[in-house]
């Protein structure tokens, strides 16, 4: 499959990651949802300094381009469920229980500036060979990974006689230590068996988004675990 092409976006996973970009594991530490509007990713350029070479009579002797720096991904993920555990997860905001400990609430407070979370999204493919060869696919998806963002926040909230949306904002993050992932989110051989990544992105790498023939994980209501061969290796 050379050229797909993407339609809807169908579903986000947002996992927790510790100070140094690592998947967190055990419970409470990941959430899915399809319940959302959209997901923008606008790149954070830095322009290079141009370097120009002139002479006394003013002719230019040579001219050097300056290299543009990414800096990043500022992300922008327009939501319309108000999950205390989703919104603690991207935000660090704390949860509020009620008396037989079930979440129903979380408190805006300060920035928290050293929670981090890694975002995945799924992106349903169109064409007529988007099915596998192998019998045990069901097709494929665009998937994309951005397996550091930080400084998650929820911008302004209206509420009025409509539907609310949630706009969370963030920003990505190079390096980190995702590894291949704590996830099965790619076929391993031609069989079509589930796995994690083959390889890790690199250090000055801020996103990977690949063709995959792996489902996308189903939506939950609330925490869901962080489990597998990397958090029992780690």
């Amino acid at each position: 499959m050379a050229a797909p092409l993407l339609a809807n976006a169908s579903t986000v996973r947002v996992t927790r990651v510790d100070g140094c970009g690592r998947p967190v594991c055990g419970p409470d530490n990941a959430y899915v949802t399809d319940c959302f509007a959209s997901l923008s990713m606008a790149a954070n350029i830095e322009e290079g300094e141009d370097i120009s070479f002139k002479a006394a009579n003013g002719r230019q002797c040579g001219f050097k381009k300056g290299c543009p720096t990414l800096n990043g991904y500022d992300i922008e993920l327009t939501f319309f469920q108000a999950s205390p555990e989703l919104i603690e997860l991207m935000t660090g905001a704390p949860v509020f229980y009620d008396y037989a400990g079930r979440p129903i609430g979380w408190d805006d407070c300060s920035i928290a500036c050293r929670a981090g979370f890694a975002m995945e999204l799924w992106a349903d493919i169109l064409g007529e060979d988007v099915c596998p060869e192998e019998d045990t696919g069901e097709g494929a998806w665009q998937y994309f990974l951005m397996p550091w963002v930080t400084n998650g926040m929820i911008g302004d909230l209206e509420l009025a006689n409509e539907a609310v949306n949630f706009t969370l904002t963030g920003s990505t993050r190079s390096g980190g230590r995702w590894g291949v992932g704590p996830y099965d989110v790619m076929a391993q051989d031609a069989a079509g068996t589930p796995g994690p990544m083959l390889t890790p992105l690199g250090p000055n790498c801020h996103r990977r988004p690949f063709t995959t023939t792996i489902a996308p994980p189903e939506p939950s209501t609330e925490y869901l675990p962080v489990e597998g061969e990397l958090c029992e290796v780690s």
